[in-house]
């Protein structure tokens, strides 16, 4: 892969004409204000990172997590690109590409969660298991609509994944007069498919990171071939992408050990006993003392919560150390698509990575307020799914039914013009698809709140 073209500043449609020569700004720094300003990345501010439904405003929403991911993959970019120039590592690499990597990791933080529907990662695993135990009876005309659709066109709601519906959401839901979404660079839309595969490509226990999930729908397959062919990725990760799935590792294995000793799950003492227990570095645990004793003689007056703060801003220091270490030692792999790796691999960094998300799992994840609030989420959804799914196969019949054609009148009105434009012409099995999809696209665009206050008006659970 060369830089030239994976820094595309190609687009889907036709750029905005604007100010014309006296816009100066580049095609990534257009990205930034387009994703700024739009829906989807505000709607960000009412869905859970970790925490169903939390009414703390201290613990993270996706929008703090997204500008956190931003930040980090911002820094990242800056570390990697100034030491590919200063080593001469490549000598194609120039000063210009460097604001441009920068720029283009920016945008990628922002946008890489904004296909998580409610809930978080809970919501995702409900929206699996509903079409898991429901796809079968549903019926097109009599028949089972899994037997019409094909196997990837099932498969992507059987393993529906948010980062799939980010990439929908960019490129084809928000702004949808043209089906473009954003119309975002390709350049940054390669940056953002983590899982260049598609729902019936990927495995879980893939040795390669990159094969995992499915970074894709097959509605917008067309799209995903012309970005890789426009990039030259062709199949492999975009080399940004394994600098975005770090900045999101370093992100959130921090601030989910931040969330969870602000809700009280753990205190100081258990924490350090874990770090002690686990096996993290001696230097990381002198460090969280040595800041907590600091802090205790200056008077602070919950020295705890200092320490733990201030100690957590010093391990994402040392894990982009280490990530851009990563980056810049497998450098030659990943640039010719056969690294298959994360990108914190020394010793030390990657076993505390390792250890914050145990921490955080064990003390968070599996918690019994954690527990209940996915309860109320997982009834919430699976209502909403309950009976938009399949009124979404009765869209633009001349008798859907009594209850059908009031639950299609919660489905936005872009929403449903996307469906109808895909549907046009399209053969059987994709209609059905795209009302699918309708329903789902639905779904993920609701906030935790609205899909809250949606289930209690329409069930009177006021």
């Amino acid at each position: 892969m060369k830089w030239k073209t994976l820094l595309s500043e190609k687009r889907r449609g036709r750029d905005h004409p604007g100010a014309g020569e006296r816009d100066l700004r580049s095609g990534f720094e257009k990205d930034y204000h387009r994703i700024i300003v739009s829906a989807s990345f505000r709607r960000l501010q009412d869905k859970t990172q970790v925490f169903p439904l939390d009414k703390s405003d201290f613990i993270r929403t996706r929008l703090t997590h997204s500008l956190e991911v931003s930040s980090i993959g911002r820094s990242l970019a800056q570390n990697i690109a100034a030491a590919i120039l200063s080593s001469g590592i490549d000598p194609e690499f120039t000063i210009a590409m460097k604001a441009d990597v920068c720029d283009i990791l920016q945008c990628a933080g922002l946008i890489h969660d904004i296909g998580n529907p409610p809930f978080g990662h809970f919501g995702e695993e409900t929206i699996r298991d509903w079409f898991a135990k429901n796809l079968d009876t549903l019926l097109w005309e009599g028949r089972p609509v899994g037997e019409i659709m094909t196997g990837q066109q099932v498969a992507d709601f059987r393993s529906f994944e948010g980062n799939a519906q980010g990439f929908r959401m960019a490129a084809r839901l928000d702004y949808p007069v043209r089906s473009e979404g954003m119309n975002l660079t390709y350049g940054l839309l390669s940056a953002v498919i983590k899982y260049p595969v598609s729902s019936l490509g990927c495995s879980p226990a893939s040795r390669n990171v990159s094969g995992r999930k499915n970074g894709y729908f097959a509605s917008e397959e067309a799209l995903f071939r012309d970005v890789q062919a426009e990039t030259g990725t062709n199949g492999a990760r975009n080399p940004l992408a394994f600098i975005l799935e770090a900045a999101d590792d370093i992100a959130y294995s921090t601030a989910d050990i931040e969330d969870a000793f602000k809700k009280d799950f753990f205190d100081y003492a258990t924490l350090m006993r874990e770090l002690m227990e686990r096996g993290a570095g001696k230097q990381y645990r002198v460090r969280l003392s040595d800041i907590y004793d600091m802090a205790r003689l200056s008077g602070v007056s919950d020295p705890e919560e200092y320490a733990v703060r201030g100690w957590l801003r010093e391990m994402q220091d040392e894990l982009i150390v280490a990530a851009t270490d990563g980056f810049l030692s497998n450098y030659a792999r990943i640039m010719a698509g056969s690294f298959g790796g994360e990108l914190i691999i020394g010793k030390q960094p990657a076993k505390l990575l390792g250890i914050l998300k145990a921490i955080a799992y064990d003390y968070a994840f599996t918690s019994a307020s954690i527990y209940r609030t996915e309860i109320a989420a997982h009834r919430i959804l699976n209502y909403l799914l309950d009976i938009l799914v399949p009124a979404s196969l009765l869209l633009d019949s001349p008798n859907p039914g009594l209850m059908e054609e009031k639950y299609l009148s919660l489905i936005p009105d872009n929403y449903a013009q996307v469906c109808r434009r895909a549907s046009e012409g399209a053969k059987e099995r994709d209609v059905i698809y795209s009302r699918l999809l309708m329903a789902t696209d639905t779904i993920s665009g609701m906030t935790d709140s609205y899909a809250k206050d949606l289930y209690s008006e329409l069930t009177g659970l006021q």
